[in-house]
């Protein structure tokens, strides 16, 4: 659902027990720019960036680390 921020301010409530069920992206000068989505929703999203985050930095203890060298010769490289 993409609702105009005014309509979001007039009625916020109303947005605001909408967005338990499915997020509401807000729209201001018809540009999106936010979006209002449940707790539960939140958190689930965390989980999965930190569970991202958990696994880079396993993967990284297990293939080991660049040196600061290294670091730098590889973004070099990507340039």
């Amino acid at each position: 659902m993409v609702v105009k921020a005014t309509a979001v301010k007039t009625h916020f409530g109303k947005y605001l027990e909408d967005s338990i069920k499915d997020p509401v992206t807000i729209e201001k000068s018809g540009r999106k720019v936010a979006v209002l989505m449940s707790l539960q929703e939140y958190e689930r999203l965390i989980a999965i960036e930190d569970s991202y985050w958990a696994a880079k930095a396993a993967d990284a203890e297990r293939d080991g680390y660049l040196s600061h060298e290294e670091s730098i010769a590889a973004l070099r490289k990507q340039s």
